[in-house]
């Protein structure tokens, strides 16, 4: 068992950074996949970045050159470092993983899920 707890969010002007942090329990954390998954309103949850224990990473084509992912196996934590936000970036972002060692874009595909941190860009 896995548990999830994000942190990090909050409201920030267009063109600026925000880390989000995903605190998981689980003693073989570092063998699960993690995803970045965001929720806007009225939209389905779409995958943003993962990344696996050995630092393999995967992102969305349109985070792609603005956030990065990384993972601290040693304190059970993963980032997400988002820069050059912009007000479509505006959802509520969720940390996730799987027991597996290959990142799927598919939120079907997660076990374990954090509460969600709200994301809010400004224009």
């Amino acid at each position: 068992q896995v548990q999830l707890v994000e942190s990090g969010g909050g409201l920030v002007q267009a063109g600026g950074s925000l880390r989000l942090s995903c605190a998981a329990s689980g003693r073989i954390f570092s063998t699960h996949a993690v995803g970045w998954f965001r929720q806007a309103p009225g939209k389905e949850r779409e995958f943003a970045a993962g990344i696996i224990g050995g630092g393999v990473t995967r992102y969305a084509d349109s985070v792609k050159g603005r956030f990065t992912i990384s993972r601290d196996n040693a304190k059970n934590m993963v980032y997400l470092q988002m820069d050059i936000l912009k007000p479509e970036d505006t959802a509520l972002y969720y940390c996730a993983a799987r027991p597996r060692t290959f990142i799927s874009a598919n939120a079907r595909d997660y076990d374990y899920w954090g509460q969600g941190t709200q994301v809010t860009v400004s224009s």
